[in-house]
C-alpha cells in the first residue's frame, strides 16, 4: 500500500463521521460570527482525531485553530474550514461541505504522515463569516499564515474548475446628513440627503466609463428617507468596489470617495464613510500547487477536459491568505445539474448523497495533494519560488 492510498483508506474508514458533520452543519445554518453549533462540532471532532485545538482565535468567538505536529521537521500545511450560511437560504454556498472536506483531508493526511515517517505540521483553520466579514482577513493580518508553507481548500460547485483568480474588494458605506423640512410647505429650508446619494450614483456611473474592464463598482441605497413629503435629512448607500488587483482597487476607491465628497459639496450635506465589511485582496493562485491538485484529479479518473478553466466568482477572503503563503482554491463538482451558487436549488442538492460522496472525494484530493508536497521537497521548493516571484511582482 502506498502512503497516498492510505490517505484514501483513512478517509473512507471515517466516511460516515465526515458525512455526519456535513449533514449536521447543513441542517443548522448559522450566519457569520454566529456559527456556534458548527464551531463546537468541528472542534470536538478534531479533538477526537488527535488534533490540539485552540478556540476563539484573535477573540473571534467562532474561530479555531487545530494542529497536529509530527514532532519532526517538515512543511506546515493549512486546510481552511468555512461554515457560515447565507441569510434566509441557509447553506446555499456549500460551506457545510467545505468544513467537513477540510477536516477529512487533515485526518487522512495525518495517517499518511505517521505511516511514512515524514515530518511536519497539519493546521486546520476555522475561519468564520466568509460571506461577510471574513475571519481570514484579520488572521492573515496577524501573521497566522506567514509560517504556513502552503494552504488549500476546495469549494463545492456544479463542475470541476481549477483554482483561478478573484477580485480585490472594498466595501464602503456612505452616510449623508442634511436638514429635514416639509417637502411642500417649505422645501427651500431643507438640505436633501437623498439628493446627495443620487448625485453619488450619477458620479459613479460617469466614472465607470473611465475604468478598466476588470473593475466592478456596484451599490444600493439602504436608506432613502422616511416619507415623500419630508426632505430626507439622512440617506445612505453601500457600495462594493472591485478589480483584479489590490493596487487598482485602492485607486478606484480613492476616486469613488472623491465622487462622494463632491456629492456632499453639491448638496450642502455632511458625509461620513465607513467599511461595512473587510477589504479582500485578490487571489494569487499558486499554479505549481494547482497543477498538482489537477494531477491528482486526473489520477483519480477525472479527465483533463472535465476540469474547467475560469476565474473565481467574485471576491474571497482567501485572497488575503494567498498574499501571505502559497494557496489554491479549486472547485469540486458536488451537484449533478448546472445549479448556481447562492440558490435554494443548490442548497438542496448540496445535502444529497451525491454531494456527500463528492465531499469525500474532494477531501481525498486535498489530502493527496498535500501529501505530494510533504513527500517531495523539490515540489515544495517550486511552490515557494513561484510564490516569492508572485509577491515580488505584486509589490
Amino acid at each position: 500500500m502506498t502512503d497516498k492510498i492510505l490517505v484514501f483508506k483513512e478517509i473512507d474508514q471515517y466516511a460516515e463521521a465526515f458525512r455526519s458533520i456535513s449533514r449536521s452543519v447543513g441542517s443548522r445554518p448559522e450566519l457569520g460570527h454566529a456559527e456556534f453549533f458548527a464551531a463546537e462540532l468541528l472542534t470536538t471532532e478534531l479533538t477526537k482525531y488527535g488534533f490540539e485545538v485552540e478556540r476563539g482565535i484573535l477573540d473571534i468567538e467562532t474561530s479555531f485553530l487545530a494542529v497536529f505536529d509530527t514532532g519532526k521537521p517538515g512543511p506546515t500545511v493549512g486546510f481552511l474550514c468555512e461554515y457560515d450560511a447565507l441569510p434566509e437560504i441557509g447553506h446555499a454556498c456549500g460551506h457545510h461541505l467545505i468544513c467537513s472536506m477540510s477536516v477529512a483531508a487533515g485526518v487522512g493526511l495525518k495517517a499518511a504522515l505517521l505511516r511514512s515517517g515524514l515530518g511536519g505540521k497539519i493546521r486546520i483553520y476555522g475561519t468564520p463569516a466568509e460571506e461577510t466579514r471574513g475571519a481570514k482577513v484579520p488572521m492573515a493580518a496577524a501573521g497566522l499564515f506567514d509560517d504556513c508553507d502552503f494552504a488549500l481548500m476546495a469549494h463545492p460547485y456544479h463542475t470541476f474548475e481549477q483554482s483561478g483568480e478573484s477580485l480585490a474588494m472594498d466595501a464602503i458605506q456612505f452616510e449623508y446628513r442634511g436638514l429635514a423640512a416639509h417637502a411642500a410647505a417649505n422645501p427651500e429650508e431643507g438640505i436633501n440627503a437623498l439628493d446627495a446619494v443620487l448625485q453619488l450614483f450619477n458620479s459613479i456611473n460617469a466614472l465607470r466609463q473611465q475604468t478598466r474592464s476588470d473593475a466592478r463598482i456596484h451599490g444600493i441605497i439602504d436608506n432613502g428617507g422616511k416619507a415623500p413629503n419630508i426632505i430626507p435629512d439622512y440617506a445612505s448607500a453601500k457600495f462594493y468596489v472591485r478589480s483584479a488587483t489590490r493596487a487598482y482597487t485602492d485607486e478606484l476607491t480613492a476616486k469613488v470617495l472623491r465622487c462622494a465628497e463632491g456629492a456632499a459639496l453639491q448638496t450642502g450635506c455632511t458625509l461620513a464613510t465607513n467599511a461595512f465589511e473587510f477589504s479582500y485582496d485578490e487571489l494569487l493562485t499558486n499554479n505549481t500547487l494547482s497543477k498538482q491538485f489537477n494531477a491528482n484529479l486526473m489520477e483519480a479518473g477525472i479527465r483533463q477536459e472535465q476540469i474547467e478553466i475560469g476565474k473565481d466568482h467574485g471576491s474571497l477572503d482567501l485572497g488575503n491568505v494567498s498574499v501571505r503563503c502559497p494557496a489554491i482554491h479549486p472547485y469540486v463538482k458536488v451537484v449533478q445539474d448546472r445549479l448556481l451558487l447562492h440558490t435554494e436549488a443548490f442548497r438542496d442538492a448540496a445535502m444529497t448523497e451525491y454531494a456527500l460522496d463528492s465531499m469525500l472525494f474532494g477531501a481525498k484530493m486535498l489530502a493527496a495533494t498535500a501529501y505530494d508536497v510533504f513527500a517531495d521537497p523539490a515540489l515544495l521548493a517550486r511552490i515557494r519560488s513561484e510564490f516569492e516571484n508572485q509577491t515580488v511582482r505584486k509589490n
